[in-house]
């Protein structure tokens, strides 16, 4: 007999335990019960995606296919964005496109063009046509019903965004939502249904109510008591139910038949550590939850490190004006699942579950006729290898099953020899702490492409703004409250940086007294910073910061030196929160002023109008970037050096 032959045989017989020796064995029907797979996506909000529009191509068409590029990388079926208020809402503030109510009721197709979310959502849609938008509000525009959020004011400019997506990107939003992890209003949520099939938006799907922590699920509760309520939600969906609730949604979110969703989740970080944790939260929270949706926050790290919750991408793309970027692990935990199953096929519930050596398995089916199926295992709990025996319960025509592997800290998706099915069975053996798919599908691969050499932020570093597009942010900074958008400058000498809210915002969070915008190195020692001011209001003030080390998306000043100047005169040297030195300078009406302060070991000195206004020695901060900031008035920048 063939050796090859007798070795299959053998596997078949101890799989089945006629050998005596007893594994466990995963039977495959594909006619069995389970919920439709709606796909994994990615959330771009919180400023988190800021930088990856500056980089320079070929690279940044890189890193977008590495994301949403079919069967290349993580290839997401889903893309979920942020509908910008001008709030801080993790790492930064993302644009609005309504301002005020002027802008709301004169709508024009500049104000769709703010930020970069249309942009992304046009470029994963150039790669992956069948990718699904959702869409989410963090923080308002204060205009928004007086500063309510739950108002018709919010509803419309929900649907604005909505309809301003198909009018001046031909975009269809596919799904929104209510409000990111803030309690519901009931009747808003009925009144944003009706106002969706008002305006002709049908087929928008409503998503409730993106919850976390202790109030997950309580929608669904809800909806059991008010018809109306149930009738208006379309996904039940929370946040980071693998961490509060291990994986499980609840029985009354189980109940309705509707889907049910970690509409935001994950680990906070793209490394092995990110790759372990997806690996099992896309396969248990199905087993545990019936979640057949998961969006991962966030889709990738292209902010500056010293950023609230750094590194929380499933890739690094940070470093534009080098052209480098990371490919990390948590790209390939999603592209075990998403290169082999589509939104479209079903879970077959009787082969989903726990492995006896610990670990977890979800079986997916492709739609009727097709015949196709793949497996999804993970051994991230398990310390020693284990066989397992699986047996396709129908006629199945496939001859053999097609294996991906990914070992922790070792090989990283790469296509193992195929099993043979035989006699509608096949074994394989697990190794611990590895990932694998098993799939009758063909088409997947590593995709691959070389980044450029990572290079420090440029020193010395100048903006004068005369490069960059009016309207526009420039290049590399990173608004951390307010709006500072590229304008013309009062004097008519070309370009300038202005800040533009003039009105508190509704805020996610806490609510900033202040606006303020940063850019540079966190490396950065020894260095001047200097640019010039104009108030174009009355009781306004400025500042500039140096050895920015920490950004606060509160109400707190930066870790950082900072120079304040008044409208009126009035100047402050602040180390953090703590007032250094203060005066009072005679200021020239209707002027442009310069701000500087020189940063040299610990001897701190600040000029206003080339005026050196204090001299001070202290060590608080020894190193970071720079930034600017206003009070909530229009305030103009120009020509930021930094040497």
């Amino acid at each position: 007999m063939n050796i090859k032959v007798l070795i299959g045989m053998l596997i078949l017989l101890i799989g089945s335990g006629y050998l005596g020796f007893a594994q466990q064995q995963i039977v495959i029907d594909p006619s069995g019960k389970g919920r439709v797979f709606e796909g994994i996506g990615a959330l771009s909000a919180g400023a988190s995606t800021r930088l990856l529009i500056d980089y320079p191509e070929p690279y940044r068409s890189q890193v977008l296919d590495f994301l949403f590029k079919p069967k290349f990388g993580a290839s997401l079926q889903h893309l979920k964005v942020e509908i910008g208020g001008d709030a801080n809402s993790t790492c930064g503030t993302e644009p609005s496109h309504a301002r005020t109510r002027e802008e709301f009721d004169h709508p024009k197709p500049e104000y769709f063009d703010r930020g970069y979310e249309w942009w992304l959502m046009k470029e994963a849609k150039k790669r992956n046509p069948t990718i699904l938008l959702d869409c989410l509000e963090w923080g308002a525009p204060g205009w928004i019903g007086d500063g309510k959020y739950y108002s018709q004011d919010n509803i419309n400019y929900i649907i604005a965004f909505i309809t301003g997506a198909k009018t001046y990107h031909n975009l269809k939003i596919d799904y929104t939502g209510i409000w990111n992890e803030r309690m519901y209003d009931i009747e808003f949520v009925k009144n944003l249904r009706k106002a969706l099939n008002d305006n002709g938006l049908n087929e928008v799907k409503l998503v409730a109510a993106d919850l976390c922590c202790h109030n997950q699920w309580q929608i669904a509760d809800d909806m059991k008591k008010d018809d109306a309520l149930g009738q208006a939600v379309d996904v039940i969906g929370d946040h980071y139910t693998e961490r509060d609730r291990a994986y499980d949604s609840s029985e009354n979110a189980k109940s309705f038949g509707l889907p049910v969703w970690n509409n935001e989740g994950g680990p906070w970080k793209g490394d092995w550590a990110g790759f372990e944790y997806l690996a099992k939260m896309y396969n248990r929270d199905y087993i545990e939850g019936r979640m057949t949706k998961n969006i991962t926050w966030s889709l990738i790290t292209s902010y500056f490190n010293n950023l609230s919750l750094p590194n929380s991408g499933l890739m690094t793309a940070n470093s534009p004006w080098s052209g480098y970027y990371d490919v990390e692990p948590a790209i390939w935990s999603v592209a075990h699942t998403t290169q082999f199953a589509e939104p479209g096929w079903r879970y077959v519930d009787s082969a989903c579950g726990y492995l006896e050596q610990r670990g977890s398995y979800v079986t997916m089916v492709s739609p009727l006729g097709k015949n196709d199926f793949s497996i999804v295992i993970e051994t991230m709990d398990s310390d020693k290898p284990q066989t397992l025996t699986f047996k396709i319960d129908n006629n199945s025509p496939m001859e053999k099953v097609f294996v991906w592997e990914t070992v922790v800290k070792g090989k990283i998706f790469e296509q193992l020899k195929s099993v043979p099915i035989r006699s509608g069975r096949f074994a394989i053996t697990l190794e611990p702490k590895a990932l694998y798919t098993f799939t009758t599908t063909t088409g997947q691969q590593k995709g691959w492409a070389t980044p450029a050499e990572n290079k420090p932020f440029p020193f010395p570093f100048v903006a004068g703004f005369e490069d960059e597009k009016v309207k526009s942010t420039p290049k590399y900074f990173m608004d951390q409250g307010g709006a500072f958008e590229v304008a013309s400058r009062n004097d008519g000498k070309g370009n300038c940086l202005r800040q533009l809210i003039t009105r508190r915002i509704i805020e996610w969070e806490d609510s900033p007294v202040f606006n303020q915008t940063v850019v540079g190195d966190t490396l950065w020692r020894d260095y001047s910073v200097k640019c010039e001011v104009f108030f174009a209001e009355p009781y306004s003030y400025a500042f500039v910061l140096s050895r920015a080390t920490e950004m606060h998306r509160s109400h707190q000043l930066a870790e950082a030196y900072q120079l304040k100047l008044q409208s009126s005169g009035k100047w402050d040297l602040m180390a953090g929160t703590k007032r250094m030195v203060s005066g009072l300078i005679a200021l020239p009406k209707d002027s442009w002023y310069s701000l500087q302060l020189d940063a040299k070991g610990d001897k701190i000195t600040a000029e206003i109008n080339g005026q050196t206004v204090a001299e001070i020695i202290d060590s608080t901060y020894t190193h970071g970037m720079i930034g600017l900031g206003s009070s909530f008035n229009r305030v103009d920048f120009d020509n930021v050096e930094v040497h």
